[in-house]
Formats: C-alpha cells, structure tokens, sequence
C-alpha cells in the first residue's frame, strides 16, 4: 500500500427540471441549456449532439403539439437525469395520451408518403432506450453514454 487514499467511483447524478410553456419557440432554448451541462468529452459530446438533441427536439414538440394540442394554457415538464455511463430525459405533457403500438411504421411502403410517426421512429432509432407510460402523455429517452458499445446506433452524417 503507498498511503494514497482509496477513491470508489460514486455515480455521477444531475437532475434538470423544467416546466416550459407551450410554445415551440421554446423547445432550441431548453434543449441547448440541457446539452451545455451534459457533454462531458468529445466522443460523448458527438452523440450528445446529434442522438441525444434530435430525440429531445421530437419529444418536446410532439408533446406541444399532439399531447398539448398547441394549448398555450397546457405545460410540458421536462426531466434529466445525467449519470456516468448514460442520459435520461423524460418529457411529460397534459395530454390525455397515445398507444405508441397504434402509431404505423413511417418506413413500410404503404406509409412513406403519409405523415406521422417519422419523429417516434427516428427516437426509437437514435436513442438506445424508449419507454412510454401507460397513460401515453409521458416518454423516457435514454442514452448510454459509456464505452465504446454505447456508439453503436449513433448516426453519421
């Protein structure tokens, strides 16, 4: 022993809450305030940048929009949890809800050219976890963040 005090790496644990208005002006502000305190290195910060902001921007605006109903009376409550080895963002509206199950794959050929579904697809394929509560007025991204498995489903330009 060489008298050095031992060190247990304790999780690194961040919350940011947020209740935004309903307004979609608001959703650039909060997601750069979010990704400003949770890139931590450049390789993290790439799938920070890309993964992680356009999953958020989909989730906030289909909260606004289709939870909300473009009501600028309803809120949206925004919560991350950064902690070593990943990211989590939960974006809750005042929405009655949705089935996800319901929503069609924007990708088959009988539904490449109708809306909807394109933002719950690129989620589901950016982020490595993406869980909806029962209700469906709630959604939970995670991003691992940690080692170089946490990569694998990063896009590329």
């Amino acid at each position: 022993m060489d008298g050095s005090p031992d060190f247990i790496a304790e999780p690194m644990e961040r919350e940011l809450v947020f209740e935004l208005p309903n307004d979609l002006l608001c959703i650039e502000e909060a997601v750069e305030f979010v990704l400003a305190r949770c890139s931590t290195c450049e390789e993290v910060a790439r799938k920070l940048r890309l993964n992680f902001r356009v999953s958020l921007v989909e989730a906030l605006s289909n909260a606004m929009i289709y939870g909300n109903g473009r009501d600028p009376d309803k809120r949206v409550r925004l919560e991350v949890t950064m902690m070593t080895g990943r990211v989590t963002a939960r974006v809750t509206d005042q929405g009655t809800g949705f089935d996800p199950q319901c929503i069609p794959d924007p990708t088959t050929p009988d539904n490449l050219c109708r809306e909807g579904g394109r933002g719950l697809f690129l989620m589901r394929k950016l982020m490595d976890e993406v869980h909806y509560n029962d209700q469906g007025n709630s959604v939970t991204l995670v991003l691992h963040t940690a080692g170089p498995e946490s990569f694998r489903g990063e896009a590329r330009a």
